[in-house]
């Protein structure tokens, strides 16, 4: 009775499918976000169909986005859903009043801000430890959008075109500030208000407008004779619905068999050899990841039912979903690296981090860009420990890449052994990452730390000491140099033209 009590308590929203939630023994919350999910799925496939762009305006587009994206919010969060036009109000304001000179970091600060508010409350004032589909976790989504879409007005309208990366180019906001209703339908559209992925704005307004390759077309693409006008994403959503069910199959059959809390269990310490430990980590962490791979598979699949996250054409021709894909499961579990890890799991989180902190920040861009990342997920001491842990680990990693992996590309022989080594080096280390990301608290997290005597922290840190690299602006100079002498050095007999035409094609 208790615990049916403190599941009906804990949702904020709508009770209507609370005999669901006691069939089902899940909260209640959970339960309201995966039937709105659905019905979130069901929508796209209407929007995309009843409500096209070559059948109604771009206005009546954002207006039912918009409504329908509230609604969901309401059924899932109750009036907690006010949060997430509260946030988007205030920071629409700043950008209106505070100019494109520094609204970028007004916006960042502020939405930052309140996200960290809210984030703080609930954990400190409400239900600390309680993992459920709460109010916060749409704000995430809603700060990336609000902070990105600033950046991108800022590169647009306040920097030379000469000082942009190629990637700020194409995503620059330039000439016209975007409208309230396209503000909010860009933060708050049904496709992505619970679960995201984040998205540029150009993308966004290109799809509600009805060209969604407007802004990233390839000359390659233009000119593909297999191009269509239009082309179908219902394949593409098919898969990623069945993979997504399959993967919340699988975590709802296996999470219990391997419990994270184990691992700091006195027994199962005391008891177990170290390698079985080790292998214990590893299954319980990877357990941990198929209710990830879901959520974020069935988020993409809303989106690509809508008609949106249309990425180009592939080599073979077949169209690309995957403009806004959070993740790529098969890189993720035979990531041989830190960084290919990270690089294949919460993309468009990375892409974000990447272009609001690492490709700005002047000092330090790996140690800014790990402790945005943990001031973003929350107020969990747990957080931290996992993102101070993984900027020595990366650092490790970079060095012991830059440093070792020469030696082995020799011969296919020593590539697959190196191979297979930083697999399982790359797998132990997440695992051994994120267990103060699942753990939550201080207490559990150092415990787990101390019984494996912080091995990978003090082994990291030499590693890191031992191997040095250097700077990332030194090596792309580096990089330029090479490449201004190589045509040289291959071909010192070429002459002129020969050495003109061979330019060309590098």
């Amino acid at each position: 009775m208790a615990a049916e009590e403190s599941r009906s308590t804990a949702c904020t929203g709508s009770s209507l499918l609370q005999p669901v939630s006691e069939i089902t023994n899940l909260p209640l919350d959970q339960v309201n976000f995966v039937v709105c999910q659905l019905c979130a799925l069901l929508s796209a496939f209407w929007f995309r169909l009843f409500l096209h762009p070559s059948k109604t305006s771009p206005f009546i587009r954002h207006v039912v986005a918009t409504l329908l994206g509230l609604y969901f919010a309401l059924f899932c969060f109750g009036w907690y859903a006010l949060h997430f036009l509260v946030q988007s109000g205030l920071t629409y304001g700043i950008m209106i009043l505070t100019g494109v000179e520094h609204m970028h970091k007004y916006c960042l600060l502020v939405a930052l801000s309140y996200l960290s508010l809210c984030q703080i409350t609930r954990v400190y004032v409400f239900d600390y430890g309680m993992y459920s589909a709460d109010f916060t976790g749409p704000m995430m989504v809603i700060t990336q959008k609000i902070t990105s879409l600033a950046f991108e007005i800022h590169d647009g309208m306040a920097r030379k075109e000469e000082h942009l990366t190629p990637g700020q180019k194409i995503l620059a906001i330039r000439f016209v500030m975007p409208s309230l209703l396209e503000y909010f339908s860009y933060n708050c559209n049904f496709m992505g208000i619970l679960a995201g992925p984040t998205s540029s704005y150009n993308d966004y307004i290109a799809f509600i407008e009805g060209d969604p390759r407007r802004h990233r077309d390839s000359e390659a693409d233009r000119k593909s004779k297999l191009r269509q006008s239009e082309p179908s994403p219902n394949v593409e959503v098919v898969r990623k619905v069945a993979t997504s069910f399959f993967c919340l199959l699988v975590f709802l059959s296996v999470c219990k068999v391997f419990p994270v809390e184990r691992n700091i269990d006195d027994d199962f310490i005391a008891t177990m050899p170290f390698y079985a430990q080790v292998v214990y980590l590893y299954l319980s962490m990877l357990t941990t990841r198929p209710k990830y791979y879901f959520v974020w598979t069935l988020a993409d699949a809303i989106n690509n039912a809508a008609g949106f996250g249309f990425n180009g054409y592939g080599d073979d021709g077949s169209p690309r979903w995957d403009l806004i894909s959070n993740l790529r499961i098969l890189n993720i579990e035979l990531a041989t690296s830190f960084k290919v890890f990270l690089d294949n799991w919460n993309i468009q989180t990375a892409h974000w981090l990447k272009r609001v902190c690492y490709e700005r920040c002047p000092y330090h861009p790996t140690a800014a860009t790990f402790i945005l990342s943990a001031m973003w997920h929350g107020a969990y001491p747990g957080y931290y420990l996992t993102f101070l842990t993984g900027i020595v680990i990366t650092l490790a990693a970079r060095a012991v890449r830059h440093n070792v992996r020469p030696y082995f590309l020799h011969s296919p022989t020593h590539k697959l052994v190196y191979d297979v080594i930083t697999w399982a080096a790359t797998q132990i280390a997440i695992c051994y990452t994120v267990v103060p990301f699942v753990l939550l608290s201080v207490g559990p997290s150092i415990k787990f730390y101390r019984s494996w005597y912080f091995c990978l922290h003090i082994g990291c840190v030499l590693l890191a000491v031992a191997l040095p690299v250097k700077p990332r602006h030194l090596r792309l100079k580096d990089q330029q140099k090479n490449l201004l002498r190589e045509p040289v050095q291959r071909h010192p007999e070429a002459t002129d033209s020969n050495c003109s035409q061979k330019e060309k094609t590098t």
